[in-house]
């Protein structure tokens, strides 16, 4: 993807989220238990009983039959608990036959209703990756096998070639600039002023909170790290430098700030410093145009399809899928990017999942996007950058303050990109897809997975079109499966308006169907 998030490690995340407000912001289950050893082999057993008495003879091959039976149906259950944890991705869907014909797609226009599904569910299944470059076939067509190829663990990362094809690929295009572009928005900084307003936080315990190592001095770095929001600008450490010459925050002038320096500052005065500096499209955090395009029950039957596809690709629930965001299409010009940040914000008591408020009628004062699943199409071959980076895929570690080294920040996909783990070619009709959180080991969503974080890297020539599907799952349990009810409450009703709150109130101010 590429879209808004909290940044930051899940160390102290819970209030972190007013620190960086006040700065300006696996199968699931693990591996099955080892099996026993085999048993030495049957015959060898019965030649031994064969030199013995009768009763013991008899008794003892009771044993032996009993525990070879209790084996082999041990095996059988381990086998068919990776076939289903692995969703049968392996090239032969569910009625399809030996040979790897796939069984007949439906028609994407004859998905059923969501008043038609079955009782909740309450399992997530989740892909193996087995390791970088595992490749395995998938059906998601009719008459056509896919390649999946496996680009990283860390995070879940696959990549599937001709996934759209080049006439799907204009038509989202054409669809998006029917529909008109906007510019892409950042986080708002008035709503993150009035949540701290509603916070109890001292500058001391702000200052602890932000002083990662705990040496008693904040670092640039250490700034940096919880000052991406703002007021959408990206902060680099000349401007922290700058910034603190302005408000004569550093007095003595040694780079860092020691906690008396800190209590002597008025917070809301680093917001004001912002506000008055110029600001082009090249400081922001994301420089491009967007649209949401509606894929629910009346739209384009190739959007329809699209969403069919992806049911097929993450074996996720098809009410899941259907109850997330609508389709997102971005377009990125000459000069555009997108700073490495996290798809999804870590759920605390002080949160709340965007898609699952409106059901829960919580109050808290944060609310974040709580996107399980990115799925990324390339929509066009780009003629210069416009990577999509994943600066620490597969690092052994994850340290946020890492990232930042003399001044070298792995985040920033302007100057930085080529510095990366791993980067992405764009290619036209190609689809990514990922997991942003972790497993729970109890077939759920765990914490969030912090190697997924991820940007767009600077398009040095041409125009680059993508598009994002995100699949929407509450790490709050009972909260999803909330919403789900209430969203299929809502889908049998008869009433015009009832239909238009299940389906579009949600994002309401993201897309007008088409």
């Amino acid at each position: 993807m590429e879209t808004s998030a909290l940044p930051g490690s899940c160390q102290s995340r819970r209030m972190e989220a007013a620190a960086a407000a006040a700065l300006g912001s696996a199968v699931t289950g693990g591996p099955p238990p080892p099996q026993d050893e085999p048993p030495p082999p049957v015959r060898d057993r019965l030649s031994g009983m064969q030199k013995g008495g009768g009763v013991c003879s008899r008794s003892y091959f009771v044993v032996v039959m009993v525990f070879v039976h209790v084996y082999i149906l041990n095996v059988i259950a381990l086998l068919l608990y990776v076939y289903y944890s692995n969703g049968n991705q392996h090239g032969t869907e569910p009625g399809g036959d030996a040979a790897g014909q796939a069984a007949p797609t439906p028609d994407p226009r004859a998905i059923p209703r969501l008043d038609q599904l079955a009782a909740p569910y309450t399992y997530l299944p989740r892909l193996e990756g087995i390791k970088v470059g595992y490749r395995q076939t998938v059906n998601l067509v009719p008459d056509k096998i896919h390649e999946m190829r496996t680009l990283s663990l860390k995070p879940l990362l696959f990549e599937i070639p001709n996934f759209l094809t080049e006439q799907e690929c204009k038509l989202h295009i054409h669809l998006a600039r029917l529909k008109g572009l906007q510019t892409s928005q950042i986080l708002p900084v008035d709503g993150y002023k009035e949540a701290m307003d509603n916070l109890d936080i001292s500058k001391a315990d702000i200052f602890n909170l932000l002083d990662h190592n705990q040496d008693g001095q904040l670092q640039i770095k250490e700034v940096l790290t919880h000052s991406r929001l703002g007021n959408g600008r990206w902060m680099t450490p000349e401007n922290i430098r700058e910034m603190y010459s302005a408000l004569k925050a550093d007095s003595d002038g040694n780079g860092v700030l020691s906690l008396d320096e800190f209590k002597k500052l008025n917070l809301r005065d680093f917001h004001k410093y912002l506000g008055k500096q110029e600001v082009t499209m090249n400081d922001l955090v994301r420089n491009s145009q967007h649209t949401w395009l509606y894929q629910g029950e009346g739209a384009h039957h190739v959007l329809r399809s699209i969403r069919q596809r992806i049911i097929k690709l993450t074996h996720l629930p098809l009410e899941v899928v259907e109850n997330s965001e609508p389709l997102q299409v971005v377009r990125y010009d000459t000069g555009g990017h997108y700073h490495a940040h996290m798809d999804s914000g870590p759920v605390f008591p002080e949160t709340a999942c965007t898609h699952t408020k409106l059901t829960a009628n919580e109050t808290a004062p944060f609310e974040t996007s709580c996107r399980y699943v990115t799925v990324l199409f390339y929509l066009n071959n780009v003629t210069g950058g416009g990577e999509t980076t994943f600066p620490v895929a597969d690092n052994r570690t994850y340290e946020e303050m890492s990232l930042i080294q003399n001044d070298v920040d792995l985040r920033d996909t302007r100057k930085h990109c080529d510095k990366g783990n791993l980067r992405i070619k764009p290619r036209q009709g190609t689809a990514v897809f990922w997991y942003n959180y972790l497993s729970d080991g109890k077939g759920w969503v765990g914490d969030i997975d912090e190697f997924a974080l991820h940007g767009g890297c600077l398009v040095t020539a041409g125009t680059k079109w993508i598009a994002n599907n995100w699949i929407n799952v509450d790490p709050n349990k009972q909260r999803q499966l909330w919403f789900q009810q209430e969203m299929g409450r809502y889908a049998k009703e008869d009433s015009e308006i009832q239909r238009e709150w299940a389906v579009d109130q949600p994002y309401k101010d993201m897309h007008v169907d088409l």
